[in-house]
């Protein structure tokens, strides 16, 4: 998991305890470097008091005997002092002369086997052009490490006679033993400061966090519709305090504009809801009209079925104006509309009747049983069929050949009503919204009135569906249960 993804409190844990591990280690480096320094610093150091020792010493030596100072005379004058001097300074010592050739070297340091060979000339000449008139050569070896210092040998008048050889061998087991005896005791000291670095950075990585948890939680408990509380933190640090301030700031300004939106969506609301409710009551009126402008003109007093139109005139009249009277009426409670008044209805002869206002002649009407009988409201019933009805004949817009074809089917146990047309047919991207009311949409053809007559279907624990293709026309079923 990548680092950035982590919680900040994972991540605040992970930092503290990744600094005590690091501080961990540069301790032990800054320990090591330091101790082999000194260890370096002591072995010159004991190096250079061997050596100035050793050559005061052999000058001693020089100055104190009967030899005449010559260096065909040096082994006699050393053959009993430099076993003393060896022994004395616990080092091997060996003397040259200006040629490199071996003159006399301390006992016990070569045998027989292993003698001391002639010096190179490139020690020669390093010695002769070095400042001070000496040369250390540090040799390394598997376990240890080994000095060997060169330098000349004077007499009276400071002339060189020969060459001094010191081999001096670094002992680095006291200091190595102390190194390991502190990085053991260092290491436990160091498991203890991080046992405890990993619980205090718990801890404080858990307290700073808390707040910042608060915070989140809240935030994610604020919702648009009720009422958010605000965050009280006491002792908080600058930075959640501002995070804390900023919140509440959004808390209020949240509530102030919940109450607009719910001012608004109200207001909107009763628009949409008068919109629907001057939809349904348009929805009878168009035919109504279209049928008393053709009474008007076709209507004879004379003829012997005078009686019997005005009648049927007059039941479809009052049919549509109780349908506008039941939406009128239910304009104060939306909910309860529609509200169902069952009766024991010819569905065959009601439908005929809403085919009958609209009086257009490409409209068919096909009904497999010559009387279909169920419990239904009337007038939910005819706002079914003039609302699909009215639909369809608004889709057939500028077609040459309109049609409208209403089909009532009848199973025993429910009855269905097609009504196809061969219009416009509905895009594929109003399909999903086809009964939802469009609240932000202009009322149109197959827009508010849908979501009403499919809610008068449902409480019958019926269904309503289309198929649709577009420049080909649209078939709705509507199926309802005959009890």
């Amino acid at each position: 998991m990548h680092f950035k993804n982590l919680s900040l409190r994972t991540r605040l844990f992970l930092a503290m305890i990744f600094l005590v591990i690091i501080a961990s280690i540069l301790i032990v480096i800054v320990t090591i470097t330091q101790y082999k320094e000194q260890g370096k610093d002591y072995n010159e150091g004991r190096l250079n008091r061997k050596g100035n020792a050793i050559k005061k010493n052999v000058d001693y030596v020089l100055s104190k005997t009967t030899f005449e100072v010559k260096p065909e005379k040096l082994a006699a004058i050393f053959k009993d002092k430099i076993n003393e001097l060896s022994e004395i300074h616990s080092l091997p010592l060996n003397i040259y002369d200006l040629s490199g050739n071996i003159l006399i070297s301390s006992k016990g340091y070569f045998s027989k086997k292993n003698k001391p060979l002639k010096l190179a000339d490139s020690i020669l000449a390093k010695l002769e052009n070095s400042t001070n008139k000496q040369v250390v050569y540090k040799l390394y070896f598997n376990d240890h490490t080994r000095h060997v210092v060169y330098t000349y040998l004077n007499d009276e008048k400071f002339k060189p006679i020969a060459i001094l050889n010191v081999p001096y061998i670094e002992d680095n087991s006291f200091n190595n033993k102390e190194l390991n005896e502190f990085l053991n005791k260092l290491t436990i000291a160091y498991i203890f400061v991080l046992l405890i670095g990993i619980t205090l950075a718990y801890f404080l990585a858990q307290y700073i966090t808390q707040k910042i948890k608060e915070v989140s939680d809240k935030i994610q408990q604020t919702q648009l519709h009720k009422k958010n509380q605000r965050i009280e933190v006491n002792n908080a640090s600058e930075e959640i305090a501002i995070l804390v301030n900023a919140y509440n700031s959004m808390i209020d300004e949240l509530e102030e504009s919940a109450q607009k939106l719910a001012q608004t969506e109200r207001e909107h609301a009763w628009r949409e809801m008068a919109k629907q409710v001057a939809h349904e009551i348009k929805n009878p009126l168009t035919p109504m009209r279209l049928t008393i402008q053709s009474f008007q003109r076709k209507f004879d007093a004379n003829k012997p079925t005078a009686k019997a139109e005005l009648n049927e005139f007059s039941n479809m009249l009052i049919t549509q104006i109780d349908t506008m009277s039941s939406i009128a009426s239910a304009f104060s409670d939306f909910a309860k509309m529609p509200t169902q008044h069952k009766e024991f209805l010819n569905i065959t002869e009601t439908i005929k009747h809403s085919i009958d206002l609209f009086g257009k002649p490409y409209i068919s009407y096909f009904h497999e049983t010559k009387a279909t009988y169920a419990n239904a409201d009337k007038t939910q019933l005819t706002r079914i069929v003039t609302n699909l009805i009215k639909n369809a004949n608004q889709a057939l817009e500028d077609q040459e050949n309109p049609k409208i074809e209403v089909n009532l089917l009848d199973n025993g146990t429910a009855f269905s009503i097609k009504v196809a047309d061969n219009g416009v047919g509905i895009p594929e991207a109003l399909k999903d919204k086809i009964f939802e009311p469009k609240f932000t949409t202009k009322s149109s053809g197959m827009g508010l009135g849908l979501p009403m007559i499919k809610k008068i279907i449902e409480s019958y624990k019926g269904s309503i569906h289309f198929s649709s293709t577009v420049n080909k026309g649209t078939v709705f079923t509507v199926t309802i249960p005959k009890k």
